[in-house]
């Protein structure tokens, strides 16, 4: 039987490893197909007698295959004697890796805390999403496998048995299997997904576990339906839906935690059979925890994932809320890790194991944890070297026809342009190599970095889409599927072409995703836990981006521009008659000068760089506005941006910069900003007249100790307090939201109110959230003569 389709999920089971498949022609079945020709094997180095003992030991006690080979060491530079130990049942591959830790604690390992999702996928070619063609067979029953026995799927902590589609589902054994589908294509055909969402009724960003309460909602091809106890118990209808419809993918709101765990407790207790996995495995949950990230105190949800069902909740995945689906499937494809799995990770671990791909392709040893520790240093040596991006403080004031040119990806453009990579930074074979400036660092000449190749593939792939969006290249030029380009009024135009405007933003979204993989790349050279990390190449490209940085500076002064602000990749800079043709040959100057790709962002007709709040003469790096003459302003450091400003402050706040923003020069400002002051006057009328709806008054706060930890009365630790003491279980790094009620009372608890718990008879401190609309606005006022600003505010009281 031959098969053609698409990859939607695979893990390992004890048959082998099971993929699932969407075929290809618009057929509605689902394939089931298990590949039992995949062997992991895992690499041990030690003394040689050391190592033929350890095979024969393993020999006599499971199914492996053991050879002695040699591999490179990526810190050593040159091969390693190694016990090659290949596994014939993969779910023995884990019990067998911790039976030579216990067996000799002296040995090395490589290559044996990999994922085999990843693994089997780096073997065979192929990855998640990836359109196949396959050969396929009859599936015989599953073999027996003698000890060592394991269920190892990367996300196993507790498991939760429920109904499965078995009977009516093709089973297949994959024969041979060839991938039609390149990673690093533009355009690309993703599987034709039957798609679900799951959600409940009410304010999606708060936490249905804190007390949020409303009835299960039910998306199936655009209709939505309401699932409640009033005719029959909601796991059964939601059952009814599942075996009607049987989507491939769940895109959940508080899935993971709530809507999943909630629906299965339901079910048992109708006695009814959820059918949210396909395959018989059962579904399995990982335990919520909190964690320390630079100085940070953050918190990881619970997760709940199926088996030959996708299943993602946007609540709990970082790509999914910023970079939404499209994003998500582009990362999957890139990194190659399973779906469910990359939507719940960080980016930073989806480069990594770009990186553990590449070192698996060069024949280099992976190893189980980083084995390369900083080098010895003197104090004067240290701090010069543990510094970060140069900055150069903006001058304060409001200043048109302004520039701002930055460098494109400037910190992985150093890795890919220089070669800083962790094994290449001072490195042994090179003693001549040219050295990194102020550091003195060598870097490698001989080899290319694994990490330079890996940000190199992602920086292309980046600009690519980003001149696809603009209609600079053509469709085919990169030999992927054939697309007609992309004009440049589909994006500007007013009423473009629907289809092209999605395409537009889908690039768009990608790029956002390829994006925070370049970002992680960075921060992991330096990462105390990454496998291919070193200090000495995060302090290499920080030294690197400090000398560009000063040579643009240099390059822009000379040409006569004034910069106004520099920060870590990119110049602000101002010329009194220059235009943009200026700018662009500003930007290919100092590009010829770096050797680093360099863009003309934006030419801004105004830009206003704001003071400290607390101190009005002190300049601050990423607190000011900035208008261009085409796109959406630019906004760093205001009220708009924080994550716990009320959506009422922020949408007043965006509201005045979006009239602000039809001014061409100060004198235009000023007289805009009379309009602008009209839509504060009415955001603090709709407070006084309390016709604000609550959710638009919340403000969110993440918690940094548990309840019963926080010793001050502060607004988070009451809202927190009360949640406690309402049976509401908080952990540190979780965000809570609440209402102002009363700043002034003497009474803790009457001062704020968690926002799950609070009653309309409580209202809220109209006089707190009338100064916070205020202190928003004051921005915009800064550089305004003191008169001007003085009649405007009389202005507000009066209307009041």
């Amino acid at each position: 039987m031959r098969l053609s389709g698409w990859i939607l999920d695979l893990y390992l089971s004890p048959e082998g490893m099971t993929l699932w498949l969407i075929p290809s022609g618009g057929d509605r079945r689902r394939y089931r197909l298990v590949d039992r020709s995949f062997t992991p094997c895992f690499y041990v180095h030690g003394p040689e007698s050391r190592l033929r003992r350890l095979g024969q030991v393993l020999a006599a006690r499971a199914r492996v295959t053991c050879a002695l080979t040699r591999r490179e060491d990526i810190w050593e530079g040159r091969a390693l004697l190694v016990l090659r130990i290949s596994v014939y049942y993969p779910t023995q591959f884990a019990a067998l890796v911790r039976f030579v830790h216990r067996y000799d604690a002296g040995l090395r390992l490589y290559n044996s805390d990999l994922m085999l999702a990843p693994l089997y996928c780096w073997e065979k070619n192929v990855f998640p999403l990836a359109k196949i063609d396959v050969e396929a067979g009859e599936c015989a029953g599953s073999p027996t496998q003698p000890g060592f026995g394991v269920r190892d799927s990367g996300f196993v902590k507790e498991k939760l048995f429920v109904a499965n589609h078995e009977a009516r589902i093709p089973n297949a054994e994959v024969r041979a299997l060839e991938c039609r589908d390149d990673e690093w294509a533009i355009d690309y055909e993703l599987p034709p997904f039957q798609v679900m969402q799951v959600r409940l009724e009410g304010i999606s960003r708060v936490d249905p576990r804190h007390g949020r309460r409303g009835a299960l909602e039910v998306e199936i091809d655009g209709e939505w339906r309401v699932l409640d106890d009033a005719d029959e118990p909601v796991a059964v209808s939601f059952e009814r839906l599942l075996r009607t419809h049987d989507p491939d993918l769940i895109v959940s709101e508080w899935g993971d935690a709530t809507l999943f765990p909630g629906l299965l407790r339901a079910a048992a207790a109708a006695d009814v059979k959820l059918s949210l996995n396909r395959d018989k495995s059962p579904v399995e949950r990982r335990r919520a925890r909190s964690y320390m990230s630079y100085g940070r105190i953050l918190f990881k949800g619970s997760t709940t994932t199926l088996f030959g069902r996708l299943h993602v909740d946007t609540q709990n995945s970082f790509v999914a809320d910023q970079c939404d689906l499209e994003g998500l499937w582009e990362l999957v494809r890139v990194t190659k890790l399973p779906v469910q799995y990359c939507a719940r990770t960080t980016t930073g671990t989806g480069i990594s194991y770009m990186q553990m791909e590449l070192a698996y392709r060069d024949g280099v040893l992976i190893p189980e944890q980083k084995a390369e520790p900083e080098s010895p240093k003197h104090p004067d040596e240290l701090l010069l070297a543990d510094r970060g991006g140069l900055v150069f403080p903006p001058r304060l004031g409001f200043f048109t026809n302004v520039g701002e040119v930055d460098f494109i990806s400037e910190f992985p453009s150093i890795m890919a342009r220089f070669n800083v990579s962790p094994e290449t930074v001072n490195c042994r074979c090179c003693p001549q190599a040219p050295r990194v400036p102020e550091l003195g660092y060598r870097v490698c000449q001989r080899r290319r970095g694994i990490t330079s190749r890996v940000v190199e593939r992602l920086i292309q792939k980046r600009e690519l889409y980003k001149q696809r969006s603009a209609g600079i290249l053509p469709a085919s030029c990169d030999g992927a599927a054939e697309t007609a380009a992309l004009p440049v009024a589909a994006v500007y135009d007013r009423r473009p072409d629907p289809a092209l405007i999605d395409r537009c933003y889908n690039y768009k979204l990608r790029r956002s995703a390829l994006k925070w993989l370049l970002v992680c790349c960075f921060g992991y050279t330096g990462y105390k836990n990454a496998r291919f990390g070193k200090i000495e190449a995060h302090e290499a490209i920080n030294a690197l981006a400090r000398e560009k940085l000063l040579v643009a500076k240099e390059t822009a002064e000379r040409a006569g521009f004034r910069v106004l602000h520099a920060l870590v990749d990119s110049l602000y800079v101002q010329r009194a008659d220059a235009t943009r043709a200026d700018y662009a040959g500003l930007v290919r100057e100092i590009e010829q000068r770096t050797g680093l790709p360099m863009a003309l962002e934006a030419v801004y007709r105004y830009v206003v760089f704001l003071p400290s709040k607390q101190s009005p003469e002190v300049p601050v790096p990423n607190r000011f506005f900035c208008v261009p003459e085409e796109g959406e302003i630019k906004i760093r450091g205001l009220e708009c941006r924080w994550h716990d400003t009320p959506p009422l402050v922020a949408r007043m706040q965006r509201e005045a910069l979006a009239i602000l923003a039809e001014a061409h020069d100060f004198e235009s400002y000023c007289r805009k900003l009379e309009e602008a002051r009209e839509v504060l006057e009415r955001y603090l009328a709709r407070v006084e007249e309390g016709s604000v709806g609550i959710e638009e008054l919340a403000i969110s706060r993440r918690l940094t100790r548990p309840a019963n930890g926080y010793k001050h009365a502060s607004a988070t630790a009451i809202a927190a307090k009360q949640l406690d003491r309402a049976g509401v279980a908080l952990r540190p790094g979780e965000t809570i939201e609440y209402i102002i009620t009363d700043a002034d009372s003497n009474y803790a608890d009457d001062r704020v109110r968690a926002l799950t718990l609070w009653e309309s008879w409580r209202g809220y401190d109209v006089r707190q959230y009338q100064q916070a609309l205020r202190e928003a606005f004051k921005p915009f006022t800064q550089y305004v003569p003191r008169t001007t600003a003085t009649q405007c505010f009389s202005n507000c009281r009066a209307a009041l």
